[in-house]
């Protein structure tokens, strides 16, 4: 079925640049899709740092494995194939963050109705985008097919597509300890992003949550680039060049540091783009981003080496001792930010 995007208006300039951050971080805090602190998912008392990674190990011990399961509901009826394609590479970058190998991936599509011309549309273009970023990132498919459940009963629901990502990681157990996670090390450490800067807040938890804005199109996003970032990502932990690396997912730069810091009770000191603005750069959920620590050790050898790969960087700050601050300006201690919820 030929695809035919539906294009969403939208403007940046409709939306005002907040004047108070700490209005809209407090405000984001209670958004239960966001916050660091989710009590109905944390299903054990104390967790190791590749616990998030879903990493479990064949009965026979011959193999470790990692799994994660990610889902969009976003433009599914507009975009579909963008949508998929989106969704894909997230998982995949998330994956690639703890140092395992992407392998394969299963795809299910609810609350659609395959029967109707519509459905048909949505089904058809998620198809594409699905088999456009697995043969990009050269992932199997599970059954060469999408899996389909449909509730008509229930009244209309979104559609949302839930994909199931599985990779490997080294078989050697005492190399497990050398694989990357998501969580800030220690103080003193230089945080990076990699990846492009923009004025992009579509799709994204502020506009939707802070603004009351839930038509917009999905964020800025570039398959040939996510690519192109996984593999430089993958070098970087090969070298052994990063402490510690992180998607930019939901909640935006912001609320992935918040997430990165939370476990260790370290906060960041960052200074924001000029060129961007402050709510785009810090709760803006465009593609293509991925946050880094470098020690200062590696900090030559690790900027050396961005060079080469011409990739875009951007230099944030430095993990500090618990203390959030954004352009001089102190939001007070990460280990006080769950006195708001």
């Amino acid at each position: 079925m030929e695809q035919d995007i539906n294009q969403i208006e939208f403007d940046i300039n409709q939306i005002p640049e907040p004047e108070n951050i700490s209005d809209v971080i407090y405000s984001l805090m209670v958004n239960p899709n966001i916050t660091p602190l989710n009590y109905f998912n944390d299903f054990t008392e104390d967790s190791e740092d590749l616990d998030d990674s879903g990493i479990f190990e064949l009965e026979d011990g011959t193999k470790l494995l990692t799994m994660t399961t990610h889902a969009l509901h976003h433009h599914f009826e507009s975009d579909p194939q963008k949508a998929a394609e989106i969704l894909v590479s997230r998982a995949t970058r998330k994956m690639v963050c703890f140092g395992a190998k992407p392998v394969a991936i299963s795809a299910m599509l609810y609350h659609i109705n395959y029967s109707d011309p519509n459905g048909q549309y949505i089904a058809s273009g998620a198809k594409v985008g699905l088999e456009n970023a697995t043969r990009s990132f050269d992932l199997k498919l599970s059954d060469k097919k999408i899996r389909f459940d449909y509730f008509g009963e229930h009244g209309f629901q979104s559609p949302t597509m839930i994909v199931s990502i599985l990779g490997t990681v080294p078989s050697n157990r005492e190399k497990l300890s050398e694989l990357i996670s998501p969580n800030f090390k220690g103080k003193g450490n230089n945080i990076y992003l990699i990846g492009k800067l923009s004025d992009d807040i579509s799709s994204s938890e502020y506009l939707e949550f802070f603004h009351e804005v839930s038509e917009s199109p999905l964020p800025e996003f570039d398959l040939e680039f996510e690519v192109q970032l996984v593999e430089i990502l993958k070098q970087l932990i090969d070298h052994k060049l990063i402490n510690s690396a992180l998607p930019i997912a939901k909640g935006g730069l912001f609320f992935s540091l918040l997430r990165a810091g939370w476990k260790n009770e370290l906060g960041f000191d960052i200074t924001t783009a000029a060129e961007t603005r402050i709510d785009s750069f810090l709760f803006g959920e465009s593609m293509g981003r991925i946050l880094v620590t470098v020690s200062q050790e590696q900090e030559d050898e690790f900027v050396d080496y961005m060079f080469e790969t011409k990739i875009p960087f951007f230099t944030l700050g430095h993990v500090t001792k618990g203390e959030i601050r954004i352009d001089d300006e102190s939001f007070g201690y990460i280990d006080k930010m769950s006195v708001s919820l």
